[in-house]
């Protein structure tokens, strides 16, 4: 689950997203420009545009490069 330090999950029209979409969510309400993003995390911005088109996955160390830049965490979900 990616949620931000407040403890918000993002939700669309009633359905949970999964945490690729909730990455490119997060990405396009934030303030940041992709350009930026890539400046701070070092990511290729054609690797994140591949990503935001949503041809290509990220590896678990660029999400978690690119949460930390958004003010989010990534956490296991919760056993049920």
């Amino acid at each position: 689950t990616t949620t931000s330090k407040a403890g918000n999950i993002i939700w669309m029209k009633n359905k949970k997203l999964n945490l690729e979409e909730q990455l490119r969510q997060a990405i396009i309400d934030s303030k940041l420009s992709r350009y930026r993003i890539c400046q701070i995390t070092g990511v290729a911005s054609s690797q994140l545009s591949v990503f935001m088109a949503g041809k290509r996955t990220l590896t678990l160390i660029t999400a978690a490069k690119i949460a930390e830049v958004l003010d989010l965490e990534l956490k296991p979900k919760n056993k049920r």
